[in-house]
């Protein structure tokens, strides 16, 4: 599902990622985990051809995101509040992003209805606009706005943050329903329980490199992880 190869990022003089050959495959659920500045967001920002990369390819889906924009018809992200339209209310949001993807108001709302607990407190307010939400809540919208897409591949950056706990294991459980429904997900985060959880795969990245690639069909990376991490 997403091929990289010989992927360079430099800003200057600092190499922000450098992956000489990277395969993620279709059903696979991708944990991406690093310290701060290790180039976690800047590999999905180059993945979804939202920064130019300084030397190499990445292609998803057998398309090079760089030269055609195909594969976003069966892509969802969701990075940060720069995908969001402040002045939108939430179902007005929810309502473009599915028209985007030629979905009817109809269709967005039953989409919706799986992720009604977790979305009690924003669709209570019906004429409150995203900007004026919690960080917390933004997040959710935000996310689930890509998941209603029903997307072959979800890339996610830090799902988990701003999140009280309660929100956090809902966010989990959905995670591993779309894998298991056949979504390729590719989810970065700091919280090594979660991730662990909800991934089959962990690339730990370090200073823009791939340190480790490991298998967690099992279960059993997180304790590698946190002996890395200490």
């Amino acid at each position: 599902m997403i091929q990289i190869q010989n992927l360079v990022k430099r800003f200057g003089t600092n190499e922000a990622v450098n992956i000489g050959k990277l395969h993620i495959s279709e059903g696979q659920c991708v944990g991406l985990v690093g310290n701060n500045g290790a180039g976690k967001t800047t590999l999905l920002r180059l993945v979804t051809d939202l920064l130019p990369a300084t030397a190499g390819q990445v292609l998803v889906g057998g398309i090079r995101v760089d030269r055609s924009e195909d594969w976003k018809s069966f892509t969802g992200c969701y990075i940060d509040h720069g995908f969001l339209v402040s002045y939108f209310t939430p179902q007005e949001y929810f309502e473009f992003i599915g028209s985007c993807h030629r979905l009817s108001k109809e269709e967005t709302r039953q989409r919706l209805e799986p992720y009604a607990d977790l979305l009690e407190e924003v669709l209570a307010s019906k004429r409150k606009t995203i900007g004026a939400f919690s960080e917390g809540n933004k997040q959710k919208i935000g996310i689930v706005a890509a998941m209603i897409l029903k997307p072959r591949l979800l890339l996610l950056d830090e799902p988990f943050n701003y999140l009280d706990p309660s929100s956090q294991s809902a966010m989990c459980r959905l995670i591993r329903q779309l894998h298991e429904d056949g979504t390729t997900a590719l989810v970065s985060s700091h919280n090594l329980e979660y991730i662990t959880e909800v991934s089959s795969r962990i690339l730990l990245m370090d200073h823009g490199r791939i340190a480790k690639d490991l298998d967690n069909q099992s279960g059993d990376a997180l304790t590698e992880l946190k002996r890395w991490f200490e």
